[in-house]
């Protein structure tokens, strides 16, 4: 596939659909945002589409229109694509893995629990962006929407536990659509048991609600931790899912020019990172308690 400038793009509502909670709200943060890539076999009247952002990747279209190797510019990403799409991954990778996903909407509002003594929860603000560049490099997939600390501290889209200057926990909007915002949140693992992601988390639902949108949340179906912080914030399951964690290129290497051959896609947002013996393990957008 070939990367797509902004003044190239088709008319992308027959391509995604707007206002649709969880990661199909990407489509609509990346043009909003600023951060990440758009992808199309073709320039003109491209007949498969894929928005990449942040390790995620949504792909739409005609898989028949693509070469056998087209997809492998997304090699180490999270593919959520139609069925009919399954034959190009394989033929382009040389594994994937299918994660089953729950998506959860906010329903019930929460009363936010008190910070523990000397803890304050309050909004992001350009000023913490060195703060979050100092959290564990295990949480950079926390900004990685947002294209860095710098961005998501500037996008007044987060709130945050402090304890002076340090970073506790974080929570943000992680995609921004027209009426949904999907979120991520964070807890230092020395912080954790404390309450300070629900407080986190309560306080950004407030925040979206007040700007006339809904939070959304995913995780895996085996991440039960993330599953029930996402109950007692007040989100309710309304969708499941499946995407897919994409192994290296069938003709191996990153592919030049991919999004995975950059530095900033090193840390992927999800439930799994491939590790060197080829079973994923836990990491990213579920790292909440």
């Amino acid at each position: 596939m070939i990367e797509l400038a902004p003044d190239q793009l088709p008319p992308l509502a027959r391509w995604f659909a707007a206002g649709a909670p969880g990661p199909a709200a990407l489509a609509e943060h990346v043009p909003a945002s600023g951060t990440g890539s758009w992808w199309a076999d073709r320039a003109h009247a491209p007949r498969a589409l894929a928005v990449a952002c942040a390790g995620q990747v949504l792909l739409r279209g005609d898989p028949s229109a693509l070469a056998p190797d087209a997809l492998a510019v997304f090699d180490a990403h999270y593919v959520q694509a139609p069925t009919c799409f399954l034959p190009a991954l394989r033929s382009a990778f040389d594994r994937i893995v299918p994660w089953e996903r729950m998506l959860y909407v906010h329903q019930l509002p929460v009363a936010a629990p008190c910070p523990p003594r000397g803890v304050t929860v309050r909004r992001l603000v350009p000023g913490d962006a060195p703060a979050l560049a100092a959290l564990a490099p295990d949480a950079a997939w926390l900004h990685a929407s947002w294209g860095g600390p710098a961005g998501l501290a500037a996008s007044g889209l987060g709130w945050a536990a402090f304890q002076e200057d340090e970073v506790l926990a974080v929570a943000c909007t992680y995609f921004r659509g027209s009426a949904y915002e999907d979120i991520a949140c964070h807890t230092d693992p020395a912080h954790r048991r404390r309450r300070l992601a629900l407080a986190c988390v309560t306080a950004l639902c407030q925040d979206i609600a007040g700007r006339g949108h809904t939070p959304s949340w995913t995780c895996s179906r085996d991440n039960r931790p993330s599953r029930l912080l996402a109950w007692v914030a007040g989100f309710r399951l309304v969708h499941e899912y499946v995407h897919y964690l994409t192994g290296q290129p069938a003709r191996c290497g990153a592919v030049p020019g991919s999004p995975a051959a950059h530095p900033a896609a090193a840390v992927r947002p999800g439930d799994t990172k491939a590790s060197p013996g080829g079973t994923p393990r836990w990491r990213g957008r579920d790292s909440v308690r």
